[in-house]
């Protein structure tokens, strides 16, 4: 069972490109195969009540569909909303819990599509995790928080760490091909909310060394249209290489895209000259209304969808188009089964499910837990193991610093922390007022995890 409670400190290593390395960095498709989806559950720090309650719904139905397949890393803002999570999550039903990591780490605001990690490639299978500057869509709402993510994950994963603070980007501002072309909207990324103090050939350089593109198709985009200022993610996808998903002219001069930007969507061609083959999606027929009969005024996209390892997540609105648009990815990605995910709610904060969701790429796998080296002090098994009233963890090394045991059970509770003092080469568990049953032992510093492991206390 991957649910466990992490809270971890930064301590990563800001690592620079070598000559050798320009260009050479590679972002995974979105399409390809995930080792898992990451959320950032909402809570009710930032807009009062019910936003957590209205919100979570969407939450639930995404972590109930993506566990069957993929893991799911929720971020909880603390261990009150953690209690919350868990409890809605049973009470739900339908989740793998073997395919759930809750991780205690507070975020502002839901988004991890814009602030959350980027994994990339330098050479194959030797992972970076990228870092960009996050400001809250220039300084529009509290951000702080959701900065800091990519350094925890890095941190747990034990990747290079790349500082990427000197430029912002916002993952809902481009969109890429998986082969060599990214497409962005100019008021999103090169705008003095966003990056005074860099020009677009500076941007440029950025995104074709840390990213791997070969070309970029800016369109303008309209500055203020929206707090995103016109995220492109909100409507055109790659489907594949060759394929873009976007919306019909009429629809996206409706959605404040120009003329110009239209038909650069219309006449893109791959790096190879090629036409991409375009697809649209229809947007709602009606405008949006929440479940609480709030009328939002305007209609819903659904481009902004998820391809995960075997579903795609579409926006849906409890409209007349939602099975329109399912019929029509059905077609566009006949591999996966395409799946609806009420976001009426969510959508009258501003976002959808791509805007929700950030994929970690197959092959990321925490190299601190898993790959340490013999000369750290690595939690043993314990022994005795089934335990009766106690056990003991023996470690390969002496500590060398302080840590903390953590013992959760299978739903994620923590039954015992426990203080284990630099210098130490054994630890004792009293389990004398522990309920029978499995438990997970975690030996974690605010630097690294020094091991797991699994206990069945009789």
């Amino acid at each position: 069972m991957k649910q466990f409670l992490l809270s971890v400190g930064l301590a990563c290593l800001w690592v620079l490109p070598t000559l050798a390395q320009i260009g050479s960095y590679h972002k995974p498709a979105e399409w390809l195969t995930h080792e898992a989806t990451i959320l950032q559950w909402p809570h009710n720090n930032l807009y009062g009540p019910w936003y957590r309650e209205d919100v979570s719904p969407t939450f639930v139905a995404m972590t109930q569909a993506l566990s069957q397949n993929e893991t799911v890393w929720i971020l909880a803002y603390d261990l009150d909303e953690w209690d919350f999570i868990e409890e809605t999550l049973f009470d739900a039903g339908g989740v793998d819990w073997d395919n759930v990591v809750i991780w205690n780490v507070p975020t502002d605001d839901v988004w991890v599509r814009d602030n959350g990690p980027t994994f990339v490639e330098y050479p194959e299978d030797n992972w970076y995790v990228l870092d960009w500057g996050f400001n809250g869509w220039g300084n529009d709402t509290p951000y702080e928080l959701c900065d800091a993510v990519p350094g925890l994950f890095a941190d747990f994963y034990g990747y290079d760490y790349l500082n990427l603070n000197a430029m912002v980007l916002e993952g809902g501002a481009i969109v890429h091909d998986g082969n060599g072309t990214l497409m962005a909207t100019r008021s999103s990324i090169v705008h003095p909310s966003r990056n005074p103090d860099l020009t677009e050939e500076e941007i440029n350089d950025y995104l074709q060394t840390y990213l791997g593109v070969e070309q970029i198709i800016w369109l303008d985009g309209v500055y203020g249209q929206d707090i995103t200022d016109q995220h492109i993610d909100g409507f055109i996808k790659f489907a594949n290489d060759s394929t873009i998903v976007t919306m019909n002219e009429a629809d996206l001069a409706y959605w404040l895209v120009d003329a110009d930007d239209r038909a650069l969507i219309s006449n893109a061609q791959n790096l190879e000259g090629e036409p991409y083959n375009i697809v649209t999606l229809p947007l709602t027929a009606e405008n949006v209304v929440t479940t609480y009969d709030l009328n939002l005024g305007y209609k819903g996209s659904y481009c902004n969808y998820y391809i995960a390892n075997e579903l795609v997540i579409v926006p849906t609105y409890d409209d007349v188009n939602d099975q329109i648009a399912i019929d029509i990815l059905q077609e566009v990605h006949p591999d996966r089964e395409v799946i609806g995910v009420d976001v009426r709610n969510l959508y009258a904060y501003g976002g959808m499910i791509a805007c929700v969701t950030k994929e970690i790429p197959e092959g990321v796998v925490p190299l601190t837990v898993f790959e340490a080296e013999a000369s750290d002090a690595m939690l043993g098994a314990p022994y005795p193991n089934p335990a009766v009233s106690g056990t003991t963890f023996a470690l390969s090394a002496p500590l060398p610093e302080s840590a903390v045991l953590e013992v959760h059970d299978t739903r994620g509770r923590s039954v015992r922390r426990l203080v284990v003092s630099a210098g130490s080469n054994h630890i004792l568990l009293d389990l004398s007022d522990v309920a029978t049953g499995v438990y997970h032992c975690t030996l974690r510093s605010p630097k690294r995890n020094y091991g797991m492991q699994k206990l069945v206390n009789e």
